[in-house]
């Protein structure tokens, strides 16, 4: 009797301590805790890379610091990448991922993708202009970079590249590898090739080719799945779409990038109705 009330006293305690585990508030936890860790790209620019002095700076780092600021909480930025940016939302190494992640219907599955979304981009491909790529068909037989983790990569190479794409798991990587010769172009989101392609004289010998064989795919901010529909993933969803309303993303984006894209006039407008 003494084991089956001692067995039942625990069952009792484990269950409290899961049940309060399953209410638990990321939004008051920050709070108290005082300090917000969101998960930032570093190999992005302008959205998120680094200065001289090794910080983190970008569109999306200053979309993190707003964030922090409305919480009242100091800020801490952890560079992720597109093959771990998730997983570290999983884990419970970051509260907030602001990373450059295109919005899909299987990362829905797992993490919480807040709506509304805050920008979108296409896919092109900063090809070596001796290479003559004019399209997707043009990549059959010859090496392509790209990155782990891309939404497009599946297909990519099903339907074009076959075994010739090589994927890294970073952009410094994958832009070496261009510039080596170990691969005819390197296919990414197209907002930043073309930024690339403007910015720096090393790409003077490239071409940014978009491909329209995917459309332009929104970008999404995330917080953990089971916090999308609580206090947290509320929270964020209404910061962003104050962000599209009040025009903080058109300025943001104005200020890193050089010029704003239709996608985001589009959305900020609908934000206001």
């Amino acid at each position: 009797m003494r084991r089956l009330i001692g067995a039942l006293a625990i069952g009792v305690v484990a269950a409290l301590m899961a049940n309060t585990a399953a209410k638990a508030d990321p939004l008051a936890e920050i709070k108290k805790k005082g300090t917000l860790i969101v998960g930032v790209k570093t190999d992005y620019p302008p959205w998120g890379t680094r200065d001289a002095s090794g910080n983190i700076v970008g569109m999306e780092a200053d979309m993190a610091a707003d964030v922090a600021k409305r919480l009242g909480v100091k800020l801490e930025l952890v560079s992720v990448v597109s093959s771990n940016r998730m997983q570290f939302l999983q884990q419970g190494k970051i509260d907030l991922m602001i990373a450059t992640m295109s919005d899909t219907p299987e990362r829905r599955k797992v993490v919480g993708i807040i709506d509304p979304v805050y920008y979108a981009s296409g896919v092109a491909i900063l090809a070596n202009k001796k290479a003559n790529i004019k399209s997707a068909a043009d990549l059959k037989g010859k090496p392509v970079c790209a990155l782990q983790g891309a939404f497009y990569n599946n297909d990519l190479q099903s339907k074009y590249t076959g075994q010739d794409l090589v994927a890294f798991k970073g952009v410094t990587e994958a832009e070496q590898a261009l510039l080596d010769g170990r691969c005819v172009g390197f296919v990414y989101d197209d907002v930043v090739l073309v930024f690339k392609k403007a910015n720096d004289k090393k790409f003077e010998g490239f071409d940014v080719v978009a491909l329209p064989e995917w459309k332009p795919v929104p970008w999404g901010l995330a917080v953990k799945i089971e916090d999308l529909d609580g206090p947290w993933g509320k929270f964020m969803a209404a910061t962003t779409k104050e962000w599209l309303a009040s025009g903080t993303l058109l300025a943001l984006e104005k200020k890193w990038v050089g010029n704003n894209t239709q996608w985001l006039i589009d959305a900020s407008a609908a934000a206001k109705k």
